[in-house]
């Protein structure tokens, strides 16, 4: 195949990803991660609430009146915004999440992760830019539907773009891969909130606090990263494998499969809903601590945290600014724990088998849920602290290994749009957990149960989520025979021929000259097979490795060392 007809290929089509001999693998997780980092922020947008909740009153907010009907309250300019009202867009992301990436999973396979990864980037970023006007023009519509639920929708497209792509480049190490990718997810918000924090503190001024305008210039540093992410992105060609690699028998690994399962049928199957569950029930048990891991420490503890042998009730205001700050460091701690486990247990899948990791997560999770309780009423802070931070190693290692154990379930071929549609699991996630946590300790509280024993229930409730979600994991099998495709559908639907195979790479006419500099001159004008190729990343260039990991780690390690700060006056 000549250069010119390869030149004239779509960029954004996934045939113009297919990459090169020289390509080096390890340079897809950093493409992943820049952009999981950035829309990872949407775990840190409740940085902004207290801030647009004062917009027109300042230091006093300003409410809207009673009589003022919910439609116009929605376009009222002159009066402030509910920290409740701006906590719908936190709702939308997860909702949107879910829902975008189990619509768009199917066009995600064929489009390729570049396209995707693009169109994500326009959405999130798009999104903000949408925020940005709602905030200045004080129309809290605009913020729901740019960042809720037009950036929910880059959400959804940016986390699934690389989970296929990755689970194909290492097949030897499935968990690894897309941990690396996932962690990205979990870190966001480390680097975002403090950045969007000292934007704000930059751009505000006497009659603004500084948010549309830190939402615009998080939209251009976001939009960069996402877009270098995307035109990162590479895939194997058909029949690449790591050299050395065997894939791992049946009759030792009964549950990894070397078929593949169509997507309208996947969903169909008694496996599928079974792993929905496992998802659901152990992200609903961590995301319901998640979000109220701030205000669970400082109404368990109380004065204990500053020293004092007072109830939470019991504290003047100086007195709560100091235990708030001190919940401040146990969130943040979660946050590291969070990305540890998604990177952690992942890893640790490859190597114990998806099933067994998950049984894990669920006994282990049970035991220490159940142990909050006596941890709390015996005043352990430590004990107390440390029983979430391996909760939540389990929470985030769960989003992390679900993508690999979709593989070894359903086969890769379809592995990313399956993975959208199971999302729907953390979408439900995102309302249940949530409710659970919060309803109970108001009924509590309502009951006249004290401050520091209102989440007792809840944590034997969310004990009990997670043994179902252990009968759920111990029910999967392999998939019947009935349910695969044939080698003849499996052709088909690749449609792919060494011939095809040969045109789908890019790389190799564009960087042509590469081929003479590496040592890898072509024997005539026509590409070679595929088999005679060098595997990717034979003669990778190292520069480029270590640019592409600087990118992400250099932010990342920020984001961690402004946590640990903030996570050191815990232990103080």
């Amino acid at each position: 195949m000549s250069i010119v007809s390869a030149a004239n290929a779509d960029f954004l089509s996934r045939e113009r990803t297919v990459a090169s001999p020289v390509f080096n693998r390890w340079l897809v997780p950093p493409a992943a991660l820049a952009i999981h980092l950035c829309i990872g922020m949407a775990y840190g947008f409740s940085v902004f609430w207290l801030p647009l909740s004062r917009v027109v009153g300042g230091a006093q907010p300003k409410e809207c009146p009673e009589a003022l009907g919910f439609f116009a309250t929605l376009v009222a300019t002159d009066c402030d915004w509910k920290v409740s009202w701006l906590g719908w867009t936190f709702t939308l992301f997860f909702v949107l999440l879910g829902s975008s990436a189990a619509v768009f999973g199917h066009w995600l396979e064929t489009a390729g992760p570049r396209k995707a990864g693009l169109a994500a980037a326009c959405c999130w970023c798009g999104g903000l830019l949408i925020s940005a006007a709602g905030v200045y023009l004080h129309q809290i519509w605009m913020l729901w539907i740019g960042s809720g639920v037009i950036g929910g929708i880059g959400l959804g497209l940016g986390y699934i773009s690389p989970v296929s792509t990755l689970i194909k480049w290492f097949p030897d190490r499935r968990g690894l891969a897309t941990g690396l990718a996932i962690m990205g997810f979990g870190g966001g918000a480390m680097i975002g909130a403090p950045l969007a924090d000292r934007l704000m503190g930059f751009y505000a001024t006497p009659a603004s606090p500084g948010v549309w305008q830190t939402f615009v210039t998080l939209a251009a540093i976001y939009f960069a990263f996402m877009v270098a992410g995307a035109l990162g992105y590479r895939v194997p060609a058909e029949g690449w494998a790591p050299a050395g690699f065997t894939p791992p028998a049946a009759a030792r690994n009964a549950l990894v499969t070397h078929r593949h399962v169509h997507l309208d049928v996947a969903w169909k199957t008694p496996q599928f809903w079974l792993l929905w569950g496992v998802l659901c029930l152990n992200v609903s048990a961590g995301i319901g601590v998640l979000g109220m891991a701030s205000p669970m420490l400082q109404e368990v503890f109380g004065g204990r945290l500053v020293g004092l042998d007072v109830g939470f009730d019991q504290l003047d205001a100086d007195q709560k600014k100091q235990i708030a700050a001190i919940a401040a460091g146990f969130t943040g701690l979660l946050s590291l724990c969070n990305i540890g486990g998604r990177i952690g247990w992942a890893s640790a899948s490859d190597r114990f088998g998806r099933k067994l990791t998950y049984a894990i997560f669920f006994v282990l999770g049970f035991l220490l849920y159940a142990s909050v309780p006596f941890a709390a009423k015996g005043g352990a802070v430590v004990i107390f602290v440390l029983v979430f931070a391996v909760i939540i190693t389990m929470y985030g290692g769960g989003f992390a290994t679900i993508p690999a154990y979709l593989a070894d379930i359903f086969g890769t071929h379809h592995v990313g749009a399956i993975h959208g549609r199971l999302l729907t699991a953390w979408s439900t996630a995102g309302v249940l957990g949530p409710v659970l946590v919060n309803y109970i300790r108001e009924y509590q509280l309502a009951h006249g149960v004290a401050r520091a024993a209102a989440y007792n229930q809840t944590m034997y409730v969310l004990a009990g989520l997670l043994l179902c979600g252990l009968v759920c994991n111990l029910l999967v099998r392999p998939c019947a025979d009935k349910y695969y495709m044939s080698d003849e559908e499996v052709a088909a639907q690749k449609n792919i021929s060494v011939a095809q195979v040969v045109k789908e790479d890019d790389d190799v006419h564009a960087d042509f000259e590469d081929f003479v500099e590496d040592g890898l001159e072509p024997a005539g004008t026509d590409d070679p097979p595929v088999a005679a190729r060098p595997q990717p990343g034979s003669n990778s260039r190292s520069a480029q490795l270590v640019l592409a990991w600087a990118a992400v780690g250099v932010p990342l390690a920020w984001g961690v060392w402004m946590t640990l700060l903030k996570t050191a006056a815990l232990f103080r």
